[in-house]
């Protein structure tokens, strides 16, 4: 199967949905090997309030995986992956998160 290009014929980047990694990108660190990247997925008008949800893929060369999802509603619990579910590195991934998004609402 052919790589997605843009439309100037130059590829770019997926996200792990599938969905190219200009839609909603936030931000990325790294650790490591990996590079992690933010995306904000947008929210669900149907809930009581608005909720926003993100999604956290990782990439170690392999192309970008879900690394977590969770939302910005303090009682939510983040969806780690499988691969991720329990690491040490869950809270400090979590943190870099919580950075990336605190400097979109300052800018």
């Amino acid at each position: 199967m052919a790589e997605p290009t843009a439309p100037e014929g130059d590829p770019y980047n997926l996200r792990s949905d599938g969905k190219p990694g200009v839609d909603g990108y936030l931000g990325d660190f790294s650790r490591g090997p990996a590079v992690f990247t933010l995306y904000r997925l947008g929210s669900d008008p149907g809930r009581a309030r608005k909720i926003v949800d993100y999604l956290l893929d990782v990439d170690d060369g392999a192309g970008p995986r879900e690394c977590c999802r969770f939302t910005d509603d303090p009682e939510d619990v983040p969806e780690w992956a499988p691969a991720w579910s329990g690491d040490p590195w869950c809270p400090w991934l979590m943190d870099q998160c919580s950075i990336l998004i605190a400097e979109l609402d300052t800018t």
